[in-house]
């Protein structure tokens, strides 16, 4: 982390007044609390070094992830169970080939 990026960030830390709250899967908060806490970090402290770096950047620090449609068929129909399975690697692959 560059010094302008830390000093922005102490900064913003020693005069913070706003609150912002999001709702968030509590299973993902407690993997993201325990990998944030081996870093010295609170998620509270990585929400102001993410919204930091927004506002002085102007723009994500990440590239942010977005499912085509038939990805997101996908998960909907693996969410309710409808998972495809083969009884081998070679069968696997021959469905994954049979489009080309």
């Amino acid at each position: 982390m560059g010094y302008n990026v830390a000093y922005k960030v102490m900064e913003s830390i020693m005069t913070a007044n706003a609150v912002v709250r999001a709702r968030i899967d509590g299973h993902i908060k407690e993997e993201a609390s325990a990998v944030l806490a081996s870093m010295g970090l609170t998620v509270s402290d990585a929400f102001r070094l993410l919204l930091t770096r927004v506002a002085s950047e102007k723009a994500l620090p990440f590239e942010p992830l977005v499912p085509n449609q038939k990805t997101i068929e996908a998960m909907k129909e693996a969410r309710r169970g409808k998972l495809r399975s083969f009884k081998s690697i070679d069968s696997l692959m021959d469905d994954l080939n049979a489009g080309d």
